[in-house]
């Protein structure tokens, strides 16, 4: 007899669903799954953060990596977009790291 597939949560799962879910699929206590979970999460602070690489992967599912975008100058007397005929100034921005999330290939095939 062929097992039974689950159906899909129609709502986003829960962290203690997650967990549970995880745990009873492993065979893992849901103490255990915590735990992996909180070294993954030291795992990608430390690759994305000062000093790092810069990038993350989660083996087949997705890439973590941080993106350096340029401080912008202030603009004077710019064209406003929402009302045609008038300026407006644009004021400065500093330079930030982004973190951008690309799935990956069995990712994009699961959807």
């Amino acid at each position: 007899m062929a097992a039974k597939k689950k159906a899909a949560p129609k709502k986003a799962l829960t962290k203690s669903e997650i967990l549970g879910a995880l745990a009873e699929d492993t065979g893992l206590a849901k103490k255990d799954v915590a735990s992996v979970f909180e070294s993954l999460g030291g795992l990608i602070g430390k690759s994305l953060g000062r000093g790092g690489s810069g990038t993350f992967t989660v083996p087949g599912l997705l890439k973590v990596k941080t993106v350096k975008k340029p401080a912008r100058k202030a603009q004077k007397n710019v064209p406003n977009p929402f009302k045609p005929g008038e300026t407006m100034d644009v004021a400065a921005k500093p330079a930030t790291t982004k973190v951008k999330v690309v799935p990956l290939k069995r990712l994009k095939d699961m959807v």
